[in-house]
């Protein structure tokens, strides 16, 4: 909350605060605030000593838990107990660092800045970056899809630029999940890096459109985020049966073959998120397919169709990460999957520069490239180069995680050596190298995927104009050997 603002210095023509809501004018945002007030109360508890006959000595101070509120200083013993950053018991499906990666990738690399290498260096790594890159389809092809169920809203014309870029997005997602058999009741849709949940109410929209009848018996969405979150949609389908669950934990720490709502009617997992951002996405990839005793946990799909139309899966030096792109990848309802319990995924890729090489899936897939730690840090600095200097950067609110799971503004921050080798390669070749960068450690996590039994693919789900960040990772189960 600002508190330089005042609650005397509102114009005339300024509207009143909405019935119940509090008479602080917030004049940072030009509004009131939106904080609900007690009966008879002007101000909400945020600004309750603007309140006239306010007790002396209730002075506010910052919580010692979280910066983000206050507190009046004579209750402060009191909200410790109840603030909802206090320590709280940790949940059954806590298990500490249980999809962090092998203690042989937690060997700490030196983090040496791209603008303290030698010009040298650069080129040797520019030798081995093409080198690397060498043999994989450098070019994913254009994909982008809609959903109808967000036709309405991407045709309102209410909806500012912001909204509609998601409104696109979402929709793009949804129709990828269409056309690879897994937008279908029958399933659990756990959303990593959830947010307010938004690509969770659109998937239970669509459902809900295609077949009310039966969504309520056989459809679970599982929302995972690390962070508490204002104006959850998922509040607004608590009716109506369907099971919304929200689980406030780091992806890191998440043993999902104990989550009770999975272990309730143990329905297969589809995997879903909007801009998993950095080593998110690596901790999901971990969390979904590595997750001890999770395939025994979930129940595979009842149907197995026919395989006829799918080849076998050409392997991790082909297909999806060769110039053959190798068989399309076919609806996951034509097939049994391999681990009996994830039937595929869907996820929107971003900021390649958080990466870390303890959690980053591809580690063999490098080490087999004559490539290690090492470079894989300063390809995740390189990334950044791709869209650097095409968008702005975020850099009053820096976030020094690189497990930030979610991002859901489009100003996604570049990494701090954004300008430092501008006189190396001109603007277009870094662009270039940074998509290289980007190429290189996806196709990791696609070679990741094919050894755990999936045909994965690559994919722009959206143009650059939407957002720079638009890469989609898609995953369905690779058809079993024909006998």
């Amino acid at each position: 909350m600002q508190h330089g603002s005042s609650a005397t210095s509102v114009s005339s023509n300024m509207a009143a605060p909405s019935p119940g809501r509090c008479g602080f004018f917030v004049e940072k945002k030009n509004r009131f605030c939106k904080m609900i007030v007690g009966r008879g109360k002007t101000f909400c508890g945020e600004h309750a000593t603007m309140e006239e006959g306010s007790r002396s000595g209730s002075r506010r101070i910052i919580c010692p838990l979280d910066p983000k509120h206050t507190v009046s200083e004579d209750k402060l013993d009191k909200h410790l107990r109840k603030c909802n950053s206090r320590e709280r018991n940790k949940p059954v499906y806590y298990v500490e660092n249980i999809n962090a990666g092998s203690a042989d990738g937690d060997k700490t690399v030196q983090q040496v800045s791209l603008c303290e290498r030698s010009r040298t260096e650069l080129e040797s790594l520019l030798d081995k970056l093409r080198t690397a890159v060498r043999g994989l389809q450098c070019d994913p092809e254009d994909s982008i899809l809609s959903h109808p169920v967000l036709q309405e809203e991407l045709s309102n014309p209410k909806n500012g630029d912001s909204a509609h870029k998601h409104l696109k997005q979402q929709s793009s997602i949804l129709g990828h999940l269409e056309e690879l058999g897994l937008l279908a009741g029958g399933r659990c849709f756990v959303e990593f890096g959830a947010g307010r949940g938004k690509l969770s109410h659109w998937i239970h929209e669509a459902l809900k459109t295609r077949d009310h009848l039966k969504i309520c018996e056989d459809l679970q969405l599982l929302l995972v985020e690390r962070c508490s979150t204002r104006f959850k949609v998922d509040g607004k389908h608590q009716e109506g049966g369907v099971q919304f669950e929200r689980l406030q934990v780091d992806i890191q720490h998440l043993d999902l073959s104990k989550v009770p709502l999975l272990r309730q009617k143990k329905l297969p997992i589809v995997g879903v998120g909007k801009h998993l951002c950095g080593a998110a996405t690596d901790l999901a990839l971990r969390c979904l397919l590595e997750t001890p005793g999770l395939d025994q946990e979930t129940e595979p799909p009842a149907k197995r169709l026919k395989t006829s139309e799918l080849a076998a899966d050409p392997g991790p030096d082909s297909g999806s990460l060769s110039d053959d792109p190798g068989p399309e990848q076919g609806p996951a309802s034509d097939f049994v999957p391999g681990s009996g319990a994830v039937l595929g995924l869907a996820v929107a890729l971003c900021c390649h520069h958080r990466c870390e090489w303890r959690h980053y899936v591809g580690q063999q897939f490098f080490l087999q490239r004559g490539l290690g730690a090492a470079e894989f840090s300063a390809f995740c600095r390189m990334s950044s180069w791709a869209t650097c200097g095409l968008r702005p950067t975020n850099q009053n609110h820096p976030s020094q995680d690189p497990t930030n799971q979610r991002r859901d503004d489009e100003a996604h921050e570049a990494a701090e050596e954004t300008d430092a080798v501008n006189g190396f390669l001109a603007a277009d070749e870094r662009e270039h190298v940074g998509r290289l960068c980007k190429l290189l450690i996806d196709s990791g996590r696609l070679h990741f995927l094919w050894a755990k039994g999936f045909k994965s693919k690559l994919t722009r789900y959206v143009d650059a104009q939407t957002t720079l960040e638009n890469m989609l990772l898609t995953a369905v189960p690779s058809p079993p050997p024909s006998s």
